[in-house]
């Protein structure tokens, strides 16, 4: 970190002063694979990993095998010494929800092995606290309180640190899999309260960043419908329909439990804000509003 960098406020700062919506901001993704790697995470994880010129090709590929995939490397710090590699895959699209995971003696193994055929499915979720500080330093500032607290209160098997799960300025991130939910500004304090509710098969609103399966517009719907209408449950509505009314206006169609809902949503640019804490300049970030109807 340049000593310009670190004179400068937090990204994630900038953002809680200016009240930026965490509605609509989660990244969108539909398969995960997670590696565990303990050695340096670096600003680019994977190119900078001590894994061997094989590896890293063969992890590249198994992202390209599917769309919208996204690797992560993963960590616990109990683990430092531990002999074997934990990898787990994850398919967050509505509807085909799968946690599954495996464990090999060696990252060489993931040559011979598609990890997404091989890997047992798992019941429990996966509870994932972005820690990636070299990516930027609000995800180390609050990324690291973030994983402590839930990995005081899970099961060991449960808590992972993983690596720039999108949304910096957002921190704390905490995302959770199969589902890939996605919370932000996860205070330390916080965590007992996502926590019930997940187990509760509820959403916690008011850090609530959106579902990765859906494309923005649709995530700016689906909080505006369940703030409306009450609707906390994971499973309370489902994605009906998508119509473009213009080159940034959509309307969004969701089948809930209180019955059709449709909201219309528009593309603009929010505040001028530090999108990163790197980011040179300020940029007015895209934002997605759910119009009232």
């Amino acid at each position: 970190m340049s000593n310009g960098e670190a004179q400068r406020p937090f990204c994630s700062e900038i953002a809680r002063e200016n009240d930026e919506p965490l509605g609509a901001t989660a990244s969108r993704i539909d398969h995960w694979l997670l590696v565990e790697y303990r050695g340096l995470w670096s600003h680019d994880a994977l190119a900078g990993s001590g894994l061997s010129d094989q590896i890293k090709a063969r992890l590249r590929e198994l992202v390209a095998a599917r769309p919208r995939t996204r690797l992560l490397f993963i960590r616990r710090p109990d683990r430092r010494h531990h002999e074997g590699v934990a990898i787990f895959v994850a398919d967050s699209r509505a509807g085909h929800e799968r946690l599954a995971g495996l464990e090999v003696e060696e990252h060489e193994e993931l040559r011979r092995i598609d990890p997404f055929e091989a890997a047992k499915t798992l019941d429990e979720p996966l509870f994932l606290a972005c820690t990636h500080g070299k990516h930027d330093r609000c995800c180390a500032r609050y990324g690291r309180p973030l994983w402590e607290g839930i990995s005081e209160q899970l099961d060991e098997s449960s808590a992972w640190q993983c690596t720039h799960v999108g949304g910096d300025r957002f921190a704390g991130n905490l995302v959770v899999l199969p589902h890939g939910i996605y919370y932000g500004r996860v205070d330390r304090d916080d965590v007992g309260d996502v926590l019930d509710h997940h187990f509760s098969g509820q959403l916690a609103l008011d850090r609530y960043r959106g579902r990765s399966c859906w494309p923005f517009n649709v995530q700016a719907a689906e909080r505006r419908v369940r703030a409306e209408e009450g609707l906390t449950g994971i499973a309370d509505l489902s994605l009906a329909g998508v119509s473009r009314d213009g080159e940034h206006r959509w309307t969004v169609r969701f089948e809930t439990r209180v019955g059709v809902r449709e909201v219309e949503v528009v593309e603009e640019h929010g505040e001028l804000t530090l999108l990163t804490c790197s980011s040179p300049v300020a940029r007015r970030p895209r934002r997605y509003v759910a119009m009232p109807r």
